[in-house]
């Protein structure tokens, strides 16, 4: 679903007053934006709704984890680092697989060699840079205590 799309244009009107007519209390508001970004996200292609809410389960998790582990300062480290390694290996598999594989192959080719890569040619997820800072983001500030 683009901004400028006729399916958009009754998006909005429909969120926004379900937002601040129906839905009332701020947890529920908070849980329907959540939806409704993903029914947004998910218009343009379902399948990587499920990339998007394991970068969202594991950044919670994590944040939830740190919370409880108040004072185990080395455990608050272990869950933070995982949860970061997580989520900039899911953005490096899918930014850079296809430019580091066909380079890879460019490179044995240079010295006589045929290397039999298999490319994947991955689609580059809409907006995975973004979310994925800012579920990085998220888990430093709790680590953090600003959040």
């Amino acid at each position: 679903m683009l901004f400028n799309s006729f399916e958009f244009l009754i998006f909005l009107p429909i969120v926004f007053l379900l937002y601040w007519f129906v839905f009332k209390p701020l947890r529920v508001q908070n849980l329907f934006v959540v939806a409704a970004s993903y029914v947004f996200y998910g218009w343009w292609d379902w399948r990587f709704l499920l990339l998007i809410a394991l970068t969202t389960v594991c950044s919670f998790a994590s944040g939830i984890l740190l919370e409880r582990s108040e004072g185990k300062r080395g455990r608050q480290k272990f869950i933070s680092a995982s949860n970061i390694v997580l989520n900039l290996g899911i953005l490096c598999i899918f930014k850079y697989y296809n430019f580091f594989g066909e380079n890879l192959a460019a490179l044995f080719r240079l010295f006589g060699m045929e290397l039999d890569w298999v490319t994947v040619d991955i689609l580059l997820p809409v907006g995975i840079s973004f979310y994925t800072f800012q579920a990085l983001s998220y888990t430093i500030d709790v680590y953090r205590h600003k959040l």
